[in-house]
């Protein structure tokens, strides 16, 4: 059977891209949607995560943007300051009229519960971890560890950094790192014993090292932040959100900052680490009847918060290409995708990678924010 309503499409991985492509397909028409992921639950990891108007415009279009308003931060503006000083070197005000969409912090679980929530459970399959993929005519069979099996007319690799159906389709690949590693924690404002880190989402630059604070809820509740400092690369070799930090250690990396990011560091009780690590754009994305969306074939250094943002985007026009076959040459539709998504991606990544965005003013913000996956020409 072919058509929107006959094509059988396969997601591996339940993290944001997955559950927002799941969400973009079902509002362009698919019906015959699951998703597979290999963990055993849903854990609310503790980290925070932003959505900027290029972002939040896809998540309106798939009925989610309302539910985050409710819980989300909706910060007054980007700004930049020097670590030890607190100038301030560029600040951008971000209300809704610039770019036609709010700009929101939120806890990355509420993002993800958000997504959840337009997306049948029943579709959703855990423990079920990919070993291979085969593909025979116009489908595709994927093989899980259990020894269990399933067959789709189209699979979406949205597994992440280390993804599975990336290194089964391309090959493995190995990742870059360049000897910086990232502390994070989200924590009860209310160990700050009154003292407010303001209205913004702040980023606070150092010579080699920075931290980004803001708020996750829309009470005020909780505060998040995260930072880049130098580290020998022989610390760790494999991104992990769940390695503890010493947290200690991490407020003698910022010692010598501003008193008001100090006082974030010394009321944080924990912390979590991971190693930053960064890959070169791939050769393409797709092969036959798979393709790649997110980090599994873009993953970015999170130093402009477009990690997640990017792969919502992806999600859109993925389903618009898939849409305007009517779900029959997808072959087609996939390199369709790509060709319009790996240029703007690409120019994230290294932007990113350079660690600049925004430090000081006089930057056009407008083609990253102010971009639309619903109506942007492809």
């Amino acid at each position: 059977m072919s058509g929107i309503h006959g094509l059988s499409i396969a997601i591996v991985g339940a993290g944001m891209g997955g559950m927002a492509v799941a969400g973009t397909l079902r509002r362009a028409g698919f019906t015959k949607i699951a998703i597979y992921e290999q963990a055993s639950r849903f854990a609310r990891i503790g980290a925070g995560i932003q959505m900027m108007p290029n972002s939040m415009k896809v998540l309106r279009g798939i009925g989610v943007e309302d539910r985050l308003r409710r819980v989300a931060f909706a910060p007054y503006s980007h700004l930049n300051r020097m670590g030890e000083t607190g100038e301030v070197t560029n600040e951008l005000l971000m209300p809704e009229s610039l770019y036609g969409a709010p700009y929101l912090c939120m806890h990355r679980a509420d993002l993800h519960d958000a997504l959840a929530s337009v997306v049948p459970h029943e579709i959703v399959q855990l423990n079920k971890k990919l070993v291979g993929l085969a593909q025979t005519g116009k489908r595709v069979t994927l093989a899980f560890d259990d020894g269990s099996r399933e067959s789709a007319d189209l699979v979406i690799g949205t597994d992440g950094v280390h993804s599975t159906v990336r290194d089964l389709i391309l090959g493995p690949e190995k990742p870059l790192h360049k000897g910086r590693v990232a502390y994070r924690a989200v924590f009860a404002a209310a160990l700050m014993n009154g003292q407010d880190i303001g209205p913004s989402r702040t980023k606070w630059w150092g010579t080699d090292r920075h931290i980004v604070i803001y708020y996750t809820k829309a009470d005020r509740s909780e505060i998040y932040f995260v930072t880049s400092v130098p580290e020998p690369a022989e610390w760790m070799t494999r991104e992990s959100w769940s390695a503890k930090g010493d947290v200690e250690q991490l407020r003698s990396e910022y010692e010598h900052f501003h008193p008001e990011v100090r006082a974030v560091l010394n009321a944080c009780p924990d912390c979590h680490k991971w190693a930053i690590l960064e890959r070169e754009p791939l050769p393409r994305w797709s092969e036959g009847r798979v393709v790649l969306l997110g980090d599994a074939c873009h993953p970015m250094t999170p130093y402009m918060a477009q990690g997640a943002a990017t792969s919502i985007e992806d999600a859109a026009i993925l389903a618009r290409c898939l849409e305007a076959v009517q779900g029959n040459d997808i072959e087609a539709a996939l390199e369709r995708y790509e060709a319009h998504r790996k240029p703007r991606t690409s120019r994230i990544q290294a932007i990113s990678s350079a660690n600049t965005w925004m430090q000081k003013g006089e930057q056009d913000t407008s083609w990253l924010y102010g971009y639309d996956a619903w109506s942007v020409r492809i």
